[in-house]
């Protein structure tokens, strides 16, 4: 993605959360601004000497006009006003310099441990706030301000163990809304299915996040 850049002098990350993403940024850019709207989350950010952290909402960046290189937008847009967003990009990006968004689908395993973590997915779907289907669909079904480029496949991989595994799918909200409403934790039942599957809990199996890449350039 970075290597579509013309120029790599200035990138804003947009709805940065804690930093992940803008600390890779940092190696390929001479400076980043990074931005989210929760003061929280940038409070808790590495810092780096490239970047610059701000608390700013999607449309406000700070930023003057066309003084970027590239925008990004890490597993993000479905939580953004995209009419105001999208009109603060136009202004802040350089004639011909790129916006990028992208999103992680569900994870993947080998079967025939993928039958069960798809269970468990079938058995939260409902919990997930409504902007979630977005994440599912790819951010297909979202507005894009540019004509886009071909983007390339791509996947995140990890190696985990079961607990590993277990704290992640524990963590989502959507388990967490319905251990909430139901009084239990379905993150038990999905133990149970993959222990007699996993083999020794300290082994590790391959953990795949499929990503989906919508890129374009501003005229």
């Amino acid at each position: 993605m970075t290597s579509l850049s013309r120029e790599r002098r200035l990138a804003w990350d947009c709805a940065c959360g804690n930093g992940q993403a803008t600390l890779d940024l940092a190696e390929r850019f001479a400076r980043v601004w990074a931005t989210d709207a929760s003061a929280e989350q940038i409070a808790a950010a590495t810092a780096h000497p490239r970047v610059t952290y701000r608390v700013a909402r999607a449309e406000d960046s700070g930023l003057p006009r066309e003084s970027a290189d590239l925008v990004t937008v890490a597993q993000a847009l479905h939580w953004l006003d995209l009419a105001p967003f999208y009109a603060e990009v136009t202004r802040v990006l350089k004639p011909g310099a790129l916006l990028a968004v992208w999103t992680y689908l569900s994870p993947q395993l080998d079967p025939p441990l993928d039958a069960a973590i798809a269970a468990f997915n079938e058995r939260i779907v409902s919990y997930w706030p409504a902007s979630r289907r977005h994440v599912d669909t790819g951010y297909r079904t979202l507005a894009f301000p540019f004509p886009e480029l071909e983007a390339p496949a791509l996947e995140m991989c990890e190696h985990w163990s079961l607990d590993h595994l277990l704290g992640y799918v524990r963590s989502w909200s959507a388990t967490v809304r319905y251990r909430a409403q139901h009084g239990a934790d379905p993150v038990v039942d999905l133990a149970r299915a993959l222990e007699p599957l996993w083999g020794d809990r300290e082994r590790q199996h391959s953990v795949r996040w499929p990503l989906v890449l919508r890129a374009g350039r501003r005229p």
